[in-house]
């Protein structure tokens, strides 16, 4: 079939596009996409955020339809829908799984943009809106958090709440408007429930077709940081890009097919994660007079827990964890190097991002661990080396010494 007859449709297709711009809309985002023709395995990523992003819709909308946001109810649902609701054990376990999942995608979606400069210009709003995405889908997973309403539930939300309370003069009256009463109660349960099922992610999506629509707009990046506009053939089509659909399409279902078996092996034969994606203390019910031996966010949430706990005072460490996250959003404007991919830039970035790096895993696996002196430590020091990446930055960047970048992809 010719690329006119695809353009022009006959029949019932033909009369939905003259109603609504169904062919075009295929072509501009899929059909005729023009994206590199050099993605490596870094570019699977943003496909599967996309993928677990809708399983973790499906799910959750067929967990709402046994769960009951009630603090009575809510412990006992979760447990009906596990023993009674036919399936209902595996839908839970891939709504669990998957929130974890999610953040994994992300995390190394995110390290992607790190590695090939994928912040730079003319993607700067692409990076924003990504990282508006993200700071959605932590509210998102601490509102879906609190649901189950087990112990570890209660008491992490009693924990990340409190926060709002060291803010100067509005902290105890923003708690409080937090939790919608003085106490984690049935009412706080009822107002995540409502946040988590429907305003979040009504933002969520809102915020995915911008993040989409801007990427398509200046197009997608690569590994040799290349601008694949630049060289066009008579008909203006990219010299060095390949349409998305059938090559992309047909690369990232492979890419699918393998996330998809690795997820089938952790939800079926270790859904809690080794205790990192469901606690112990998650399979009891919340009590607010028992407090856990040791009170910690889920694994996703944990290297910010770390850098809050590393100082000693809790309005500089609410300051600090904040911070660890707003400064992602200045990367375009910290890294002043010309050259994108770390293919072609100095020894001085990449010593920087793998220190970068170090440091986050450290922070998140000191965060999952009790509050000892020498954890304790270990946070501060890797706080330190975490900021010191965004500080450093600007004036390594500017006088770094890159290799000689291609005209076109290698």
């Amino acid at each position: 079939m010719s690329n006119e007859t695809k353009s022009n449709p006959s029949g019932l297709l033909s009369w939905l596009d003259h109603r609504y711009p169904l062919i075009s809309t295929w072509n501009h985002h899929i059909g005729q996409y023009y994206a590199p023709k050099n993605f490596n395995f870094w570019y699977f990523f943003g496909a599967l955020a996309l993928l677990v992003l809708v399983n973790q819709f499906v799910t959750g909308i067929w967990l709402t339809m046994s769960y009951k946001p009630d603090a009575l109810e809510a412990f006992n649902s979760v447990e009906y829908i596990m023993r009674d609701v036919n399936w209902g054990w595996l839908i839970r376990y891939l709504h669990s799984t998957g929130a974890s999942a999610f953040f994994i995608v992300v995390y190394l979606h995110m390290m992607r943009g790190l590695l090939y400069g994928s912040y730079k210009e003319p993607r700067e709003l692409v990076w924003i809106i990504g990282m508006l995405l993200f700071f959605v889908l932590m509210a998102e997973a601490f509102m879906g958090y609190l649901l189950p309403w087990g112990q570890m539930s209660y008491w992490g939300a009693q924990v990340i709440i409190s926060l709002f309370g060291a803010i100067p003069v509005i902290g105890p009256d923003l708690a409080t408007w937090v939790k919608g009463d003085y106490v984690i109660s049935d009412v706080t349960l009822n107002r995540f429930f409502a946040l988590h099922v429907i305003a979040l992610p009504i933002v969520l999506i809102i915020l995915v077709f911008m993040h989409i629509v801007a990427l398509h707009q200046v197009g997608s990046n690569n590994p040799d940081g290349v601008e694949i506009k630049k060289y066009k053939n008579e008909k203006g089509l990219p010299l060095d890009g390949i349409t998305f659909h059938p090559y992309y399409s047909v690369k990232d279902s492979m890419g699918v097919v393998f996330f998809m078996f690795f997820f089938a092996v952790v939800v079926f034969y270790m859904p809690d994660g080794g205790g990192y994606f469901l606690e112990a203390p998650n399979f009891e019910p919340a009590n607010p007079l028992k407090t856990p031996a040791h009170i910690a966010p889920v694994w996703y949430f944990t290297p910010f827990y770390a850098i809050l706990r590393a100082i000693p005072d809790k309005l500089m460490g609410v300051m600090a964890m904040g911070a660890s996250i707003g400064i992602l959003f200045t990367m375009p404007w910290l890294d002043r190097c010309k050259v994108k991919s770390i293919r072609y830039r100095g020894v001085s970035y990449k010593v920087l991002l793998a220190m970068f790096v170090v440091s986050f895993v450290v922070l998140g696996w000191s965060g999952t661990q009790p509050a000892t002196p020498e954890t304790t430590k270990l946070a501060r020091i890797f706080t330190a080396t975490y900021f010191l990446f965004f500080i450093i930055l600007p004036y390594t960047s500017a006088r770094e010494k890159t290799k000689p970048v291609p005209e076109r992809l290698t």
